[in-house]
């Protein structure tokens, strides 16, 4: 697919091979397949940004077989904007193809003044969904998500709410972020006894952070939870960005609210430099070695990712035509990430 077969000032006609290419998993016990790969609007799709840049990764996104958009009500910059850039789209170019696409938004993070725009209470996460449904002009999301765990409110009354979400047709499904392996045990036992199962869990994992393997892809797989891994490039630094040093235009330089400059040590150039050529014996980029590297493991339903440019979309989609790694590609590469 080229990426420039359409216009985003022109109307919208989607690629008729969008789903030729595209592998899908299924998530967790359920119904639902998500695609390999998933396009998250963290960045790049906020006030700040420039929306027919915006507008052109997502029809390339959906061109690509990508039908998984994942906000939050937090994304931006400022705090709604990237839903409500997301809602103008929608409307433009995606309107009649509702039912193709799968829409998740989150709450957990603080997002309005006062103790109620905050954490996991009842009001706070039904209030912020009917506020997202607005920004967005859906009548619900496909998915809604506890984006990180509240230790101060009871579980109980968290996983009551999604519960509600749902029972009140705000919601298709409910996702949890973030949660630790027991916290994620007791939330689906919560869920399952409220007839609301918990569908998928959005946790942070990369080459470079692995937590998850703690316990947590454990109990996904026994409770058959899918599971959605952001970060997969750890902001940047698993690409080949940062292999000649930090440029002035890269996040580090730009932006330290997400990836600071002294996170960019000669020790973490040093391993993406080995990773990479790993990579490059396996005709791939270092991104797509991160990617793949995530989906060896089919408790990961899809990886989520986040461009700044559609020409990335396909550096990333191609991770997916190489998933398999040989014993020896798997030692060492952890040798590298021990070093």
């Amino acid at each position: 697919m080229n990426i420039n077969d359409h216009n985003p000032l022109t109307p919208y006609q989607p690629n008729a091979k969008r789903y030729d290419s595209m592998p899908f998993r299924r998530c967790g016990n359920s119904g639902i397949m998500l695609p390999e790969i998933s396009l998250g609007l963290w960045h790049n799709f906020g006030h700040d940004a420039d929306f027919k840049n915006s507008r052109q990764i997502l029809r390339t996104a959906f061109d690509f077989g990508i039908t998984h958009f994942d906000l939050a009500n937090n994304y931006g910059p400022p705090y709604g904007s990237a839903e409500e850039n997301f809602g103008r789209i929608m409307q433009k170019d995606f309107a009649s193809l509702r039912d193709e696409l799968i829409i998740s938004t989150k709450a957990g993070w603080d997002m309005w003044p006062g103790p109620y725009g905050n954490l996991g209470s009842k009001k706070y996460l039904i209030a912020s969904l009917d506020q997202s449904l607005k920004r967005m002009g859906l009548d619900y999301v496909d998915i809604f998500y506890h984006h990180r765990p509240d230790p101060d409110t009871p579980l109980e009354e968290t996983m009551s709410a999604l519960d509600q979400i749902v029972r009140q047709g705000k919601a298709l499904y409910v996702g949890i972020s973030q949660y630790s392996a027991k916290d994620t045990a007791k939330a689906v036992r919560i869920l399952n006894g409220l007839g609301t199962p918990l569908l998928i869990h959005q946790p942070r994992y990369s080459m470079m952070d692995r937590w998850v393997e703690d316990g947590l892809l454990d109990v996904l797989e026994q409770e058959g939870v899918g599971a959605i891994a952001f970060s997969p490039l750890e902001q940047g630094i698993l690409t080949d960005k940062y292999l000649k040093g930090i440029p002035s235009d890269s996040r580090a330089a730009k932006d330290g609210r997400y990836l600071k400059e002294e996170q960019v040590t000669e020790k973490v150039i040093s391993k993406v430099k080995a990773l990479n050529k790993i990579a490059q014996k396996r005709g791939q980029t270092m991104a797509q070695l991160a990617i793949s590297w995530l989906l060896k493991d089919e408790r990961i339903t899809t990886v989520l990712v986040g461009v700044s440019k559609a020409s990335q979309l396909a550096d990333n989609v191609k991770a997916t035509d190489n998933t398999k790694f040989s014993p020896d590609e798997l030692k060492d590469i952890e040798e590298i990430l021990k070093g």
